[in-house]
């Protein structure tokens, strides 16, 4: 194995997997990811990963010794097969762009060249899925078994703006209220009706309230379904009806939340399970609940002060940290009780976005960061 990293290097390896383009609903284009990704993986580790297929889905682990630290990502993407051709890869005045460049192939390039630049790979865990971008459905209990009992977890997704780790992340909980009613005649009988159109209203309001109800006190004007503390519960999708004169019988919302704590997701679950219908005659359904635990900052202070020493080793400038609303599988690894720090991938933005991309120069600094933080957890 190398014991430098070499940008060049980082960089072929980067167009390479930009080019084997991976979308998460393809299963078939995220097992040809998967194999490129094994072969990076073999060739800069020295050795093959055990190859896991669940529900059609092509996830990848390497396991050193007896492992202590777990380092974690991902290679399916959003971008639909084809978005080549109007996102080619490319590297100009120092940037590469291209379809999930930097949401996160770009961080999976700095993870391998960052193991292949320790003596050796002992004490390391590697998982890499392929699901992730879809809630993870078929490598939540992969990721939960690879993290428990760990010293740490280092993800690889991307850094927040300015290159910040991300040391907290909200958790979701995702709902659906299905309203049940009566139909009627609009016309001939409409009081023989429960209009489930109308109980839906009052719900989307008690649960727009949510966010603050047992909370903090207030909410802001710019935001009134946010709870100072953070948590936000939004009405989202909506439906209802089934013709313009008819009553009706069937309506439906789904309802996104997000919180900063554990404490915070029991209180609003147990508000959505206690909403009771105001319109005589219908009845309410709460299905759903709590989807991702967030990731508290205690999970990361530790690991993300670690991160500030070894950076200044490196004569790196100082880390800034974020905390940010979007779920990553670092979420799962905080909520098995594992120290878990986050972004520690490409520097750039746009995820998601016609304008993603990565800082090339940053590349290497962000993988000497990770040979580091291995180095000091794993003894």
């Amino acid at each position: 194995m190398t014991t430098t990293v070499n940008l060049s290097a980082m960089l072929a390896d980067l167009e390479e997997l930009v080019c084997c383009e991976s979308f998460s609903a393809d299963h078939e284009a995220v097992a040809r990811s998967a194999a490129v990704v094994a072969g990076q993986g073999r060739r800069l580790l020295g050795a093959p990963p055990e190859t896991i297929v669940i529900d059609g889905v092509t996830h990848l682990r390497w396991s050193f010794g007896e492992p202590r630290v777990l380092l974690l990502g991902h290679h399916d993407t959003v971008w639909p097969i084809g978005s080549l051709r109007s996102r080619p890869w490319s590297i100009a005045g120092g940037i590469a762009r291209g379809p999930g460049v930097f949401d996160m192939k770009a961080g999976l390039v700095q993870m391998f060249h960052a193991l292949a630049a320790l003596p050796s790979p002992d004490g390391v865990c590697v998982l890499v899925t392929g699901d992730e971008e879809l809630g993870s459905p078929s490598s939540r209990a992969l990721v939960e078994e690879s993290a428990r009992g760990r010293a740490a977890a280092f993800v690889l997704e991307a850094s927040a703006d300015g290159g910040a780790l991300k040391t907290a992340r909200k958790g979701i909980s995702t709902y659906e209220i299905v309203v049940r009613g009566r139909a009627a005649h609009a016309g001939l009988d409409p009081g023989k009706g429960a209009n489930a159109g109308v109980e839906l209203a009052h719900q989307i309001l008690a649960v727009a309230a949510m966010a603050a109800e047992g909370g903090t006190e207030g909410t802001s004007d710019a935001n009134p379904d946010a709870n100072p503390d953070g948590t936000t519960v939004t009405p989202t999708l909506l439906s209802g009806g089934t013709t313009v004169n008819t009553v009706p019988a069937l309506a439906r919302l789904a309802v996104d939340v997000r919180v900063p704590t554990v404490t915070a997701q029991l209180r609003v679950d147990a508000l959505m399970r206690a909403l009771s219908p105001r319109t005589p005659g219908t009845r309410l359904e709460v299905l759903g609940g709590p989807n991702r635990p967030p990731l508290e900052p205690a999970s990361s202070d530790g690991l993300f002060a670690l991160a500030q020493r070894v950076a200044a080793g490196l004569g790196l400038a100082p880390l800034p940290s974020a905390a940010v609303g979007g779920a990553s599988d670092g979420n799962l690894t905080a909520g098995v009780g594992c120290p878990t720090l986050d972004g520690l991938g490409a520097v750039g933005g746009g995820a998601h976005a016609d304008d993603e991309h990565v800082v090339v120069a940053e590349m290497p600094r962000r993988a000497a960061l990770l040979t580091g933080l291995v180095e000091a957890v794993r003894g």
